[in-house]
């Protein structure tokens, strides 16, 4: 199995990025109740404007398996942060490369962006029904933040989670690498 290299997100990887974005989250029923996000997740060029987007790819081959948007309070897409904390949205792995280490990698990667910006806390919300996202944020060390939780619309139901930097690890052997930007 080959390692997965998470960087920065160029425009060239827009495309696979909408579509393993709109097939993860049809994948995992995101949108039965909101089918218009799709649109949303496709407009990838929006997102890399509003904070920092990163792709996650197969450190052989390149190809682009998961993307993440890295963002911080008072941008255009935070939702729940405020001072101090840094949040992450629309992480989505290529149904095809789940169970890979993908999401892990990108939550990782943003894990220690936020350390660098000098963040304590990185906070998320994902649907209620998302288990295996419950999981793989537990496993991470997140934990469950009840009085954040939020309903963008009816029947979407969206859980917060939390992050205190401190606690949490800040380097693991078994993580993907992160390619770090490189000056123009």
């Amino acid at each position: 199995m080959s390692g997965v290299l998470v960087r920065p997100a160029e425009p060239a990887d827009y495309a696979a990025i909408a579509r393993l974005s709109v097939a993860a989250y049809r994948a995992d029923g995101q949108l039965d109740a909101a089918p218009h996000y799709a649109a949303e997740l496709a407009d990838v060029p929006a997102r890399a404007r509003a904070g920092e987007l990163l792709a996650a790819g197969d450190e052989t081959t390149g190809e682009v398996l998961g993307s993440v948007l890295f963002v911080l309070p008072g941008t255009p897409y935070a939702e729940l942060s405020g001072p101090g904390e840094a949040e992450f949205r629309m992480l989505a792995v290529d149904p095809a490369a789940q169970g890979r280490g993908v999401g892990s990698a990108l939550v990782r990667a943003c894990l220690a962006r936020a350390r660098e910006l000098g963040c304590h806390r990185v906070v998320l919300c994902t649907r209620s029904f998302a288990a295996a996202a419950h999981r793989l944020y537990a496993r991470l060390g997140f934990v469950r933040t009840p009085e954040r939780d939020w309903s963008p619309m009816p029947g979407v139901d969206l859980h917060a989670f939390r992050i205190d930097l401190a606690a949490a690890p800040e380097h693991d052997p078994s993580a993907a690498r992160t390619a770090q930007p490189q000056p123009a």
